[in-house]
């Protein structure tokens, strides 16, 4: 263990709580060599502590890699209590944590998919809650600075609610264009947005289980690194930092309240459809009818078959990276009709052209006389004017996913960074086996994220022609789907690794001959072990163990008020 060179007194008092710690006893090793060089008068391999060869043996402070392995042996012995300690105080905290994700897939699977991706990606995780977040903003305030219909209120409600879902319209926009302008389709719209709005929030199990991490993580601060005794608590605050990230998710997820349950959504749609109605008749006698189950103008729920993605088809919100594109364009189209609707309604147009527009009692309220046609003149008075063809991207589709692609990012590496600040400036300094495996963490999170993004872009843009698919597309959707797999092995590997990343941690692994001289870093001839620090080393430890510290905490502070500052704009 390294400690500093002017607290050797302190450091002994510690030595027996160090030797728990580390898988081998330093201080003694370092005894054992001077001994030997003393008697042999052989000072190969004892250094001070920046690395350089001494000419006193009371000067050395540190040794090389190869004297290390010499008299120090290979690693100390596996105490399970310090184990099983190290492990429920900062480890375990999180996998609870874990619990308080929204799931709701219709197989179990699915929802330990969710997890994994979560745990392995949280830059994946992340940007599926912010790019939820920013498409709910952004088609609140379509709807509210340009449409105002007797039913839109209620639509944009269920609408952003949905992005759980593979929302659809039936190809023949008629059909939704009678839910729109229908009067009899208003109680078809009010009845569903009051099914969906159930709330997956706050709990006591949730809210103890936030609070239990907090306790951690401040427990790790508080056993912060002295100038004493720098590495004894590093590798707590280190662990606790690479999994702060977690907090901020299961905040952000807990306040935006995702309508994720498949079985709950599919039960409400079945339940409003029978309020659902069609439009019939001639242009100058139309009615409304009861709709056929089977050609819904709105559905939520898709065939494997009719997605370019099969991510799209479960509910659990991690999975909205794969359907906010088309989710997107949906609600574009949606917006759009409403948006023809409510002009025509502005300019007292009703939706039969040979009827005069009838005042409603009710200045707010449009009366059902001027809300009735046939099925082409509802169509018709659903279209933009001119029927341009719209673009197969939505309005400002990218902006939002650069946005929540720098906000996902942020927060993940504000985090894991502060791990890897922890670990690398921590004597030795450079890169050793747990700062590299810190930085393998982050990076491959990094990698998945771009996968299974790139992944969902390359299927939306097959999903252009899907019935006369040209060379491109076909090539975009087999990419998207290789994509898709691997970066799914990936987020399974990677959620192992750090997991096992902890674990080695708390066993002790890393604290042997190989990892305490960054050999990965410097290389077998030049690495050497701290094994007393100076003090110029001990304060550039505490400084990067400051900074770390706060950059993590500010980033994980930082995505959550950023969620909580966008929240206001969700409201109609």
């Amino acid at each position: 263990m390294r400690l500093h060179i002017r607290s050797h007194a302190l450091s002994l008092l510690l030595l027996h709580s160090v030797e728990k710690v580390a898988g081998l006893n330093w201080m003694q090793c370092l005894t054992d060599i001077k001994s030997n060089a003393n008697a042999t008068q052989n000072l190969v391999g004892l250094l001070n502590s920046n690395g350089d060869p001494v000419s006193n043996v009371a000067d050395a402070t540190a040794i090389s890699y190869s004297l290390c392995t010499s008299f120090c042996g290979k690693g100390g012995d596996f105490q399970v209590s310090v184990f099983a300690q190290d492990f429920s105080s900062w480890l375990l905290p999180y996998l609870a944590l874990i619990s308080q994700l929204p799931f709701g897939a219709q197989y179990r699977l699915d929802n330990l998919m969710s997890a994994i991706l979560t745990v392995g990606s949280p830059a994946l995780a992340g940007y599926s809650l912010f790019i939820t977040l920013l498409n709910s903003r952004w088609i609140n305030r379509r709807f509210s600075h340009s449409v105002d219909y007797p039913n839109s209120r209620s639509a944009v409600s269920i609408i952003s609610s949905l992005q759980q879902s593979p929302l659809r319209l039936h190809s023949d926009r008629a059909r939704f264009a009678s839910l729109v302008v229908l009067p009899e389709n208003d109680s078809w719209w009010q009845y569903f947005s009051e099914l969906v709005d159930y709330t997956h929030t706050w709990s006591i199990a949730s809210a103890t289980s936030i609070a239990w991490v907090v306790v951690a993580y401040i427990l790790s601060v508080a056993n912060s690194p002295s100038d004493a005794f720098v590495d004894a608590q590093a590798g707590a605050e280190s662990t606790s930092s690479i999994w702060l990230w977690l907090i901020p998710i299961v905040m952000g997820w807990l306040q935006l309240s995702p309508k994720c349950d498949f079985n709950r959504l599919k039960a409400a749609y079945d339940r409003a459809d029978r309020h659902a109605r069609a439009a019939a008749g001639m242009a100058d006698r139309p009615i409304a009818i009861p709709s056929a189950s089977t050609q819904r103008a709105l559905t939520i729920t898709s065939q494997e078959e009719d997605v370019m993605s099969p991510d799209e088809l479960l509910t659990p919100p991690v999975f909205n990276y794969s359907r906010s594109l088309e989710w997107a364009c949906t609600a574009e189209d949606i917006f759009l009709m409403y948006k023809a609707a409510s002009e025509k309604a502005r300019s007292r147009i009703p939706v039969n052209a040979e009827s005069e527009w009838v005042e409603s009692d009710d200045f707010k309220s449009i009366h059902p006389h001027n809300r009735h046609g046939s099925l082409q003149e509802i169509a018709a008075y659903c279209a933009q004017p001119g029927h341009a063809r719209r673009s197969h991207w939505a309005s400002g589709v990218f902006t939002r996913m650069v946005i929540a692609s720098c906000a996902s990012l942020a927060l993940q590496w504000g985090t894991v960074g502060g791990a890897l600040i922890v670990e690398w400036f921590t004597p030795t300094v450079g890169l050793g086996c747990r700062s590299l495996s810190y930085l393998l963490y982050g990076v491959v999170s990094t990698i998945i994220w771009m996968m299974l993004l790139i992944s969902s872009i390359l299927a939306h843009y097959s999903a252009a022609s899907s019935y006369r698919a040209s060379l491109s597309e076909r090539v975009a959707l087999a990419c998207s789907h290789s994509l898709r797999r691997m970066g799914k092995l990936l987020a399974i590997a990677n959620s192992l690794w750090v997991v096992l990343m902890c674990i080695l941690q708390y066993s002790g692994f890393y604290h042997t001959c190989f990892c305490s001289s960054n050999i990965i870093h410097r290389g077998n001839t030049a690495a050497y072990i701290t094994i007393i620090e100076t003090t110029t080393q001990a304060a550039l430890a505490k400084a990067a163990w400051i900074g770390a510290l706060f950059l993590a905490c500010t980033s994980a502070s930082a995505f959550v008020a950023l969620v909580n500052l966008l929240l206001d704009t969700l409201s109609t």
